[in-house]
């Protein structure tokens, strides 16, 4: 194999050039230098071990946490003509001695394999009587007590440096805050390892929050600018689950549930169909996602908050993969939040591991509520700065009008205070509008002077402006208080109160407006689509070109994608080549795959 890596990126993986930090990083690996790589879903982290893997002589160990990542990467690196192979349960035993025979005969160029199956049994005695090209650990937020995807079994992961000190070592993710980049590289030994920090921005997807009214109906009107589209809806419990995939194939979506509460093979079979077919919308809970190589699904959905900032940017990083237009949509109101603080205070979590995941779901709280720019908020979650608005948010695209609601503010703290700083926000809003509960009788609260006083808003907007005060650290959550809220720092709070700090914040329409308009509600705003992103291709080539695909994958029980990707269908409907020398020049087409597919491709795009 040829060590020049500008070489092995257009020779192998058919690529013209690196983009970002790989250069940098290929190079750092290949002269034995270890790594932390924080990259963004889709950035092409795997290349920056792929190639090193390549040029380096022995075989590169990639732990890798599921399955369905480790049989995806395998099959895509066999297509690129490289040496690759897998070791895990689902394998059977003829595959597994196989693999044993390449890897003593030196015939393997990446190994990929679980946490668990690298530290079981004499697999690491086995490596080290070979020669080992470098180790690469994805996922490696996965070591992290305080990250959202916990393994326990990647903090013994730190065992690779001592028993291979001389291999370079190579720490992968997409997702990881400050406190978290650290936990990687101390418990990985990787603290005289480079941190290579890459833009965490995927400027392809376009971030879509709705105010949450009626979430079923929100989401089926999202979804029917989508069909025929794969697509990714989150969802928080089980039951939840498995009733919205029931009303999707009401619909007429191809939809299936996946949760962990299901039978293992239901599961798999949801995964398969997911990666094999096209058009599939999984409904699922956060046991699915991790690890997913789809690069064509054009939307993930989310009808309730997820967990944290980290886990909405680790979610919709599963759409557009391929570069290409996507949707990172969600619906979201203050009924989330309770159930979500609850999750965190009923855990058996040290206290100060709540405390930051409080701050955590605080901190997805303020992107929720923020009155600008989606993208600059979550980007400045990660350390990163947008300098400017991005123009492909719901903050930018449909900019919402502020207006002074100093004076609802000062009732809504006020409200707050005379309550006894304990209620949520459900019963103070309650309590401004006048709502004649019995829990409000129970308490007394009708005689508060601030009872009926609210008026001017409806429940709606109470509820926004509770979410953003809370956004704003005007009101925060009672400790151990299950969903309550109490006032920020007193200074912050009197300033309001006094008249001495103006509020000027974007409230939701009337709600008869919003009935009237929906705009809010449920529309999808799409914009960008992958449609506008074909440029001069045929339609009808494209459909050709994707036909031709499904067949290769069927009669390799492989996913269309692992034979080409979208984007590179694309660039062939719009270049049209007419030769082996100009399909080599479309992106995706390596010489391992020119050989393959070259000739049969020539005759789809000269008869279509």
């Amino acid at each position: 194999m040829a060590a020049d890596p500008s070489l092995v990126l257009r020779e192998v993986f058919g690529y013209p050039a690196f983009r970002g930090p790989q250069a940098e990083i290929v190079t750092h690996v290949i002269g034995g230098g270890s790594a932390l790589v924080l990259m963004p879903t889709g950035g092409g982290k795997s290349l920056c071990y792929q190639i090193p893997a390549l040029c380096r002589p022995g075989t590169a160990v990639v732990v890798s946490p599921l399955i369905a990542l480790m049989q995806d990467q395998v099959e895509a690196l066999r297509q690129a003509g490289v040496r690759a192979a897998a070791l895990h349960s689902a394998l059977d035993p003829q595959e597994v001695a196989a693999t044993w025979r390449a890897l003593a005969s030196g015939e393997l160029d990446l190994l990929y394999v679980s946490p668990e199956r690298l530290l079981a049994g004499d697999l690491l005695e086995r490596l080290a009587e070979r020669e080992i090209a470098l180790f690469a650990i994805d996922e490696a937020h996965c070591v992290s007590h305080w990250g959202h995807d916990f393994r326990p079994e990647y903090i013994q992961l730190g065992v690779l440096a001592e028993r291979f000190p001389a291999v370079p070592r190579l720490a992968l993710t997409a997702t990881a805050d400050p406190r978290t980049r650290e936990e990687i590289r101390t418990r990985l030994k990787l603290e005289q390892g480079r941190v290579f920090l890459a833009s965490f921005d995927r400027p392809n997807i376009r971030y879509l929050l709705r105010d949450k009214d009626e979430p079923k109906a929100q989401l089926l009107r999202f979804l029917e600018d989508h069909r025929g589209e794969a697509g990714i809806v989150y969802a928080r419990s089980r039951s939840r689950v498995d009733r919205l995939a029931a009303d999707l194939r009401t619909a007429g979506f191809d939809a299936v549930a996946y949760h962990a509460g299901l039978e293992s093979g239901v599961r798999s079979a949801a995964l398969d169909r997911f990666r094999r077919e096209s058009g599939v919308v999984v409904v699922a809970t956060i046991a699915f996602g991790m690890g997913i190589d789809k690069p064509d699904v054009r939307f993930v959905a989310h009808v309730d908050l997820p967990k944290s900032l980290e886990a909405y940017y680790q979610e919709t990083g599963r759409a557009g993969r391929d570069g290409l237009p996507a949707l990172a949509w969600m619906v979201h109101g203050p009924g989330d939040v309770p159930q979500l603080r609850r999750f965190i205070d009923d855990s058996e979590a040290p206290a100060a591991q709540k405390q930051i995941e409080h701050g955590k779901l605080d901190a997805l709280i303020a992107f929720t509520e923020a009155p600008g720019c989606r993208r600059q908020v979550l980007l400045a979650h990660f350390g990163e700065q947008l300098s400017e608005p991005c123009g492909n948010c719901d903050g930018c695209l449909e900019p919402r009008a502020r207006s002074d609601v100093s004076v609802p503010a000062q009732k809504l703290l006020s409200a707050v205070w005379r309550t006894g700083q304990r209620f949520g926000g459900a019963h103070l809003v309650d309590v401004l509008l006048g709502a004649d509960t019995e829990r409000i009788r129970a308490l007394g609260h009708r005689q508060l002077s601030v009872y009926g006083i609210g008026g001017e808003l409806d429940r709606e907007q109470w509820r926004s402006l509770i979410r953003q005060l809370t956004g704003l650290g005007l009101l925060v959550p009672v400790p151990e208080g299950r969903g309550g809220l109490q006032w920020g720092p007193e200074e912050a709070v009197r300033a309001v109160l006094r008249g001495d700090r103006k509020l000027e914040l974007p409230l939701p329409p009337p709600r008869r407006e919003r009935r009237r308009s929906g705009v809010r509600s449920g529309s999808t705003g799409a914009g960008a689509t992958v449609a506008t992103a074909l440029g001069e291709a045929d339609p009808q080539l494209v459909a050709a070109l994707k036909a031709w695909r499904t067949e290769q994958a069927r009669e390799q029980a492989v996913p269309p994608y692992v034979v080409f990707h979208d984007r590179t269908l694309l660039e062939l409907a719009s270049r049209r080549p007419g030769s082996l020398a100009e399909l080599a020049e479309v992106g995706g087409i390596g010489a391992a795959k020119l050989e393959r597919y070259g000739e049969a491709l020539l005759a789809v795009l000269a008869h279509a």
